[in-house]
């Protein structure tokens, strides 16, 4: 399956946590092996919700965090190009040209749009987050990627993305893949009350020492019914349970607890001691590895500088056939150099 490609990444906001290892992350560690794959760490995404100059400074060291933890978890440099959004010219290049192919109406209409709006605590919608997912779209297309690994959430970024890939090749021709998503698991956040995210602080993150792993647990909500421990509980959509079941490996213990407080024969304290240590067992190796690689000076740097020459190859490749494609001369063309004379009947 090298003949296929995959694109998906982050934007530097904050080390990664389970939900996005749930959601993305441990597609991204299968597909590498078989797939051609590229990592984007998104940081002009990051511009969309938090432009001023004070989170622009913290970039930087977020982009590092992100690398350490995409090694931590198995991502292989070797086989995959991870590169920075801002450090690829042709990103702004086909954002550009993917502008002119979508509508308003249509992107107002991406449900997520105005959640992170909500999110981010902003009066108004800028132009920028609007076009978030024609940002996307060019990230995507950018090295003719097949497949997007991403959580449920974000789908229908993916979709239009399809969209835009297929106006493009009906206006111009055959240039781009229309690509599939390759959906991984909505994981719930600490509070159980929206999906796990930074913005929100209801997650666990990949580098949280055990200590603070046991902490976050101990405050995880659970079945607000539950006053004692020999009042039956609830599993179904209890968050505690939902972690056990992506984390906790001894699945005869799982259901044994499940089976127990349906019955009222277990207390929260028991759950979520066992959820703790199945969560440190999970994260222990990662950790280990992110400390090595943490302690290697100058990795980070060589990583993405590597990635950043191979994603500028292969995007100056995709311009030069989008270029082509739509009869425009392209950056590098003298001026009013690459256009056809036109015609008597056109003139």
């Amino acid at each position: 399956m090298r003949d296929k490609r995959v694109l998906t990444g982050d934007r530097p906001t904050g080390e990664l946590h389970l939900g996005h290892y749930v959601g993305s992350l441990q597609n991204r560690v299968r597909l590498q092996h078989d797939c051609e794959s590229f990592f984007i760490i998104a940081d002009l995404h990051v511009l969309s919700t938090r432009p001023e100059k004070r989170h622009v400074a913290q970039i930087g060291h977020h982009i590092r965090q992100i690398v350490l933890d995409y090694l931590a978890v198995g991502i292989d440099p070797e086989k995959s190009t991870i590169f920075v959004q801002s450090a690829i010219p042709g990103t702004y290049q086909l954002n550009l040209l993917f502008e002119m192919l979508v509508s308003v109406p249509r992107l107002e209409r991406v449900p997520t749009i105005k959640e992170m709006a909500a999110n981010a605590h902003l009066d108004s919608l800028p132009f920028g987050l609007l076009g978030y997912p024609v940002l996307q779209a060019a990230d995507i297309l950018l090295p003719r990627a097949h497949l997007v690994p991403v959580s449920k959430d974000n789908e229908a970024h993916v979709e239009v993305t399809r969209e835009i890939a297929r106006k493009f090749n009906r206006l111009y021709g055959e240039v781009f893949p229309e690509p599939q998503a390759v959906l991984g698991e909505l994981l719930v956040g600490t509070d159980g009350k929206a999906k796990a995210s930074k913005s929100r602080g209801n997650v666990i993150t990949l580098s949280d020492d055990a200590e603070t792993v046991r902490e976050k647990v101990r405050r995880m909500y659970t079945d607000p019914r539950r006053v004692r421990p020999d009042i039956p509980g609830r599993v179904e959509g209890n968050p505690v349970f939902i972690y056990h079941e992506a984390f906790n490996e001894d699945r005869a213990q799982v259901a044994e607890l499940k089976d127990r407080y349906r019955q009222g024969k277990v207390g929260d304290v028991e759950v979520k001691r066992l959820l703790a240590r199945a969560i440190n067992r999970f994260l222990d190796p990662i950790r280990m590895r992110r400390r090595r690689y943490a302690a290697q000076p100058g990795l980070v740097q060589d990583i993405l500088r590597d990635g950043n020459r191979r994603m500028r190859e292969e995007a100056a490749q995709t311009m030069s056939v989008v270029y082509d494609a739509m009869g425009l001369p392209g950056p590098d063309a003298a001026a009013g150099a690459g256009y056809p004379a036109a015609s008597p009947a056109e003139s």
